[in-house]
């Protein structure tokens, strides 16, 4: 086979035709023979190492098969959704559990169920010991609903709780209709109180709206429903619940409202209480009659609806129920409120007194329709909306007191309550004043415009006449010679006689003050001038002279009272003669009770905002103010006008068939006592460090000298 190879012979023998192929052959490779070297024996045969095995790989989990159709994955979301809303809604019901629980431990005491709490009778008779008014709370006959009409259950179902007997002490469409109306008003609104929720209120809980409440509302609702039935509940609910003007329960409410008892109310009153239990002041049969026969309709309507009544009853029941309703005035009320605040300590928290007051009622029944009618008539015309009168006896003793136009609509009393600017009728106390530093009316004074600081005064006229007597200057109410008095006596001494006459309100010692500038009420400017119908006597203004337990006990009894003697004789001799000259020659004159001696002071505010009128007999002691609650001016009303008219024609009423006498400042008394305290209080012929002073300084004042 050498020779195969032989490139000569190769060379030779090699013809390629074209259908011959070409292949490569390549030379065999020849195998390699394994290597035989020796390994050392090892001196010991070592343990050979345990290998370590790979954990076996759990076998994967096979992937959740996607849904094929909508109906699987519907399902899924809803097995999802299910899931979550379990989950959810047992954490909702631990923190529920939890709330409860935690307002559980504070609950009230459940004993008090059957408690009657109240708050004590306070009666306020007139001085005939005819009923004024009564406070405190009236329950009347327990009933059971048998003995009640069936219309009256009915009211309160159809309008309070529709579902009463289907509910377990909670209403959940109420609940949730309540929580629709409250998140549309931004606030709370509505409770969707069921009956039973109400009456758990009533007997155990405060009327806050709160979430408290609310919470333990919903647990004793739930136990009461547990512990009573439904007919035991609804009877609880209609003895208990308040319906206004202090009476608990349907009975009590029927005898005040209609003078019946509960057994004998009608549709149309079962219909009325039935609407009282929402609001109980504002829907009053005796507040508001429109209002309350209003919600009426809206309760015979609900019944219609639960089908309680028919439509034609409905109707029958609207039109001629209203007759039924008892209607009491509101005569005296002002007064009745001002007594019961000063007597409430003596009826404390359980005791019921019966309060014998000074009050005239024909006085009072007058001066009030004499106010409505002025404020009607002229008073409109002239823009006064509201006023106040109050008249006593020169010892204090009220005998009549209005404190506002219409009490049903606004319970302010603007005789006691209302501070205002008494104006030019504060000048009493300045010209009493400069009477006891030793002026006479006839002594004169400048009535020239005059500038203190940036204080510039001006009379309302805007005439000055120079010169005049301090009578003349107080008659017309000159502006500028009070200013240029009260500089010269002093701001404080003024303020000295004015407490010391028994005004009690805050007053500013300037120069403003002699223009009635400091606010008082029109009870205690009043009680201030009877010091000068008295003969100078300081008194207060009083209203009870004795309290009695209902068993007729003394609990109170007044005695004495007043501050003893504020005025000597002579200077009250020359305030009455000013006082006397306003009404018969200044700007008083419209207060003339013919034959009668009157003394008085008009009262202007600057812009004609209030107008005044204080005046007094030997009988009696009148204050009357006009103006509007909102300050705005008036149409240029002075009290000259409308206040000194109809503090005539409330006079004419009360001094009639009374004698005519003279003032006790026009008369000499047989003896003077001794002036309590201030500024008047010296003895005869001493004289204080500054008399002299004081005296020089009016002489150059009075003979009109500019360089004092």
């Amino acid at each position: 086979m050498a020779d195969l190879y032989d490139d000569e012979k190769r060379r030779d023998d090699f013809v390629v035709s074209p259908d011959d192929r070409i292949t490569v052959s390549r030379r065999p490779v020849a195998e390699k023979a394994p290597k035989t070297t020796a390994k050392p024996r090892p001196a010991a045969k070592a343990e050979p190492k345990p290998r370590r095995e790979k954990p076996a790989r759990e076998p994967r989990e096979a992937a959740p098969r996607r849904p094929r159709t909508l109906g699987e994955f519907a399902f899924l979301c809803l097995r999802r959704l299910a899931s979550t809303v379990l989950v959810l809604g047992i954490w909702a019901g631990i923190g529920v559990a939890a709330i409860l629980g935690f307002y559980a431990l504070d609950l009230p005491d459940l004993s008090s169920l059957t408690a009657t709490l109240r708050k004590p009778s306070i009666s306020i008779m007139a001085s005939d010991d005819e009923q004024i008014a009564a406070f405190g709370d009236v329950y009347g006959e327990s009933l059971t609903l048998d003995q009640m009409p069936k219309y009256l259950p009915e009211a309160v179902l159809a309008t309070e709780d529709r579902h009463f007997y289907s509910h377990f002490g909670l209403d959940p469409i109420g609940l949730a209709r309540a929580m629709v109306v409250n998140i549309k008003a931004h606030h709370f609104v509505q409770g969707g109180s069921t009956i039973t929720q109400q009456l758990a209120k009533n007997l155990f809980l405060s009327p806050q709206k709160n979430f408290k409440r609310k919470i333990q509302e919903l647990e004793l609702a739930v136990w009461l429903e547990h512990k009573f039935t439904k007919e035991q509940i609804l009877t609880l609910y209609l003895n208990r619940v308040y319906l206004g003007s202090g009476t608990w329960g349907v009975d009590a409410a029927a005898r005040r409202y209609f003078d019946i008892p509960a057994t004998q109310l009608n549709l149309y009153q079962s219909a009325l209480l039935g609407g009282l239990m929402k609001a109980p002041s504002r829907y009053n049969p005796q507040n508001d009659r429109a209002q309350s026969a209003k919600r009426t309709a809206q309760v015979l309507a609900n019944m219609v609806a639960a089908n309680y009544i028919s439509q034609a009853e409905a109707d029958q029941a609207r039109d001629t129920g209203q007759a039924t309703v008892k209607q009491i005035a509101h005569t005296g009320r002002y007064f009745a409120d001002w007594i019961h605040d000063q007597v409430a300590p003596i009826a404390g928290t359980d005791r019921d007194i019966v309060v014998h007051t000074t009050l005239d009622m024909n006085l009072q029944r007058r001066a009030e329709a004499e106010l409505e009618a002025l404020l009607a008539g002229p008073g409109a015309k002239a823009g006064v909306s509201q006023g106040a009168v109050v008249v006593m006896s020169p010892d204090g003793a009220v005998r009549a007191l209005v404190g506002g136009r219409n009490y049903a609509t606004s319970q302010f009393n603007r005789a006691t309550q209302g501070m205002r600017q008494p104006g030019s009728s504060f000048k009493a106390f300045l010209y009493l004043t400069g009477m006891e530093q030793g002026l006479t009316a006839e002594d004169t004074i400048e009535d020239s415009p005059i500038t203190t600081g940036k204080y510039r005064p001006e009379n309302y006229t805007h005439k000055y006449l120079g010169p005049i007597s301090l009578k003349k200057a107080f008659a017309i109410s000159s502006n500028v010679a009070a200013v240029r008095l009260i500089e010269r006596l002093g701001p404080k001494r003024v303020v000295a006689t004015a407490k010391r006459l028994g005004i009690t309100s805050e007053l500013h010692a300037d120069a403003s003050l002699a223009l009635g500038t400091s606010e008082v009420p029109l009870v205690e400017m009043t009680a201030a001038y009877a010091s000068f119908a008295n003969g100078g006597q300081g008194v207060f203004a009083y209203g009870y002279p004795e309290v009695d337990g209902t068993r007729g006990e003394a609990l109170y009894q007044r005695q004495g009272g007043g501050a003893g003697q504020v005025i000597a004789h002579e200077p009250l001799k020359q305030m009455t003669e000013l006082m006397v000259a306003v009404v018969q020659e200044g700007s008083g004159k419209a207060a003339q009770l013919g034959e009668r001696p009157v003394a008085g002071k008009t009262g202007t505010t600057q812009d004609y905002r209030d107008a005044w009128f204080i005046g007094f007999t030997a009988d009696y002691v009148c204050g009357i103010w006009l103006g509007n609650d909102d300050d705005t001016p008036l149409n240029k009303i002075t009290g000259g006008t409308l206040p000194a008219q109809l503090w005539h024609n409330i006079m004419v009423v009360a001094e009639q068939n009374l004698p005519v006498r003279p003032l006790p400042g026009q008369v000499e008394p047989e003896s003077e006592a001794p002036v309590a305290s201030g500024e008047a209080a010296k003895p005869e012929g001493e004289k204080s460090d500054d008399d002299d002073s004081i005296w020089s300084g009016l002489v150059h004042m009075l003979t009109g000298d500019k360089k004092h």
